[in-house]
C-alpha cells in the first residue's frame, strides 16, 4: 500500500487542532514540507521556551487563539476554513494535572472534542483524526497488548476523559455521520510520546533534558513503570497516513474500504520498546554523560506502572509500521536536545533534517 503522502496533502487545506502544543508543532511542521495549507487553534503555548515559538509556526501557518470550549468561535472558523482534513490534538494530555484539574480536563477533553466533532456536521467532504491516548484502555496491568475493541476506562481524570472522549467519537461517528459518504472519522491511539522540543513538566524525557542541561541528576519518581516509548514522527505518520487513505477512498467511492478506515486505531512501537523508566533513563545518560537517582513518591498519585499496546491492526489495514527502533528513537530526541542546548543547530534547522531523515527510512 505504497502512497506518496507529500503529494496527497500538497495544496490541501488542513485544520490542526492543539498546534501551539508539542505534537501539534511536529505535525505542523510536516505539513508545511509537503506543501499544505496549514490552518492552526489553540491557546498560547503553556510552556517557556515551546516549539511553536521555535520554529516560528506563529509566522508560518494560519493561526488563531481558540479554546475548543468555545463551540461558537470554533464552528465558525471551520466553516470557514472548509479544511479537507481536521487532526484533532487539543488536550489538557499530563496524568498529574488531571488531579489538580479534573473538571477541566474532562471539558477540555471530553466536551472539547465533541465541540470538534459538532463544527464537522456542516462540512462538505472532509476527514477527521481525532486523537486519543493509549491510557483510554481499562488498563489491569497486566502483561497483555491491548487492542481497539477493549474496554475503555481510566483511574485518573486524564485517562478517564480520554476513554469518553472515545465513547463520544464513536457515538458521533454513528449517530451523525455513517450516512454522509463525503465525511470520514477515524481515532488515533498512541502514548509516551517522545522527541526534541517537548518542554512539558512531569513528563520523564523533558525532565531529564532539563537536570542535564544543568548540570544536575535526572530525578526517576517510577524507576520500575514500564512504557512503549515511540519518537512523535512514529504516531505522526500513522495519523497522517491513516487520513490520507480515508481521503483516497472518499475520492474513489469505495464505502467499505472507507469503513474499515472510520474506526480507532493503535500507534505504538514494536515490542521491544516497552522498557521501564529506568532503562530510559540508561539509555539517555549514554548520550547525554549525567546521572540519575531514584525519588519515588510515597503518596503520589496514582500512574499506571504497566502498558502495552497491540498495533496489529494498523500494520494489517494501514500497512503502518514503527521505522525506528528504542535505541534510534533515544538517539534522536537526545541529539535534539543537545544540538540545540549547545547551539550547534537551531530547532528548525534539526527539526526539519529528522522530519526528512524520518521520512526517507527504509
Amino acid at each position: 500500500m505504497s502512497l506518496n503522502l507529500s503529494q496527497i496533502y500538497r495544496g490541501r487545506k488542513v485544520l490542526v487542532t492543539g498546534d501551539t502544543g508539542f505534537k501539534g508543532s511536529w505535525l505542523c511542521e510536516i505539513l508545511l514540507r509537503w506543501g499544505a495549507q496549514v490552518y492552526g487553534l489553540g491557546l498560547e503555548p503553556e510552556t517557556s521556551p515551546a516549539l511553536f515559538n521555535s520554529l516560528n509556526l506563529q509566522h508560518r501557518i494560519t493561526h488563531r487563539q481558540i479554546d475548543i470550549r468555545n463551540l461558537a468561535l470554533l464552528r465558525k472558523w471551520v466553516e470557514e476554513i472548509q479544511p479537507d482534513f481536521i487532526f484533532h490534538l487539543a488536550a489538557q494530555s499530563l496524568v498529574r494535572e488531571s488531579y489538580r484539574t479534573p473538571l477541566e480536563t474532562f471539558d477540555v477533553n471530553l466536551m472539547g472534542t465533541l465541540h470538534v466533532l459538532e463544527s464537522m456536521r456542516s462540512l462538505g467532504r472532509s476527514v477527521g483524526v481525532m486523537i486519543t491516548t493509549d491510557k483510554c484502555y481499562e488498563n489491569r496491568e497486566l502483561n497483555y497488548a491491548y487492542q481497539e475493541e477493549d474496554p475503555m476506562g481510566g483511574y485518573d481524570p486524564y485517562s478517564a476523559s480520554k476513554a469518553t472522549a472515545e465513547i463520544g467519537i464513536s457515538s458521533y461517528r454513528r449517530s451523525f455521520f455513517k450516512e454522509k459518504n463525503e465525511i470520514g472519522i477515524a481515532s488515533a491511539r498512541a502514548g509516551n510520546v517522545i522527541g526534541g522540543g517537548d518542554w512539558a513538566k512531569d513528563r520523564i524525557v523533558p525532565d531529564s533534558m532539563r537536570s542535564l542541561a544543568e548540570g544536575k541528576s535526572i530525578a526517576v519518581r517510577n524507576p520500575q513503570s514500564t512504557r512503549p516509548w515511540q519518537h512523535v514522527l512514529e504516531p505522526l505518520g500513522g495519523y497522517l497516513k491513516l487520513g490520507a487513505l480515508l481521503d483516497q477512498s472518499i475520492e474513489s467511492g469505495d464505502l467499505e474500504k472507507k469503513e474499515s478506515f472510520c474506526s480507532a486505531f493503535n500507534f505504538g512501537p514494536h515490542g521491544d520498546s516497552n522498557r521501564n523508566v529506568e532503562g530510559l533513563v540508561e539509555e539517555i545518560l549514554k548520550h547525554w554523560t549525567g546521572k540519575w537517582e531514584n525519588l519515588s513518591e510515597k503518596n503520589a498519585p496514582h500512574e499506571a506502572g504497566l502498558l502495552h499496546l497491540n498495533i496489529e491492526k494498523a500494520h494489517k489495514i494501514l500497512d503502518w509500521a514503527p521505522r525506528w527502533n528504542f535505541e534510534t528513537t533515544i538517539q534522536k530526541t537526545v541529539e535534539w536536545y543537545r544540538l540545540v542546548n549547545e547551539k550547534k543547530e537551531e530547532p528548525q534547522e534539526i527539526t526539519q533534517r529528522q522530519i526528512q531523515e524520518y521520512f526517507n527510512h527504509g
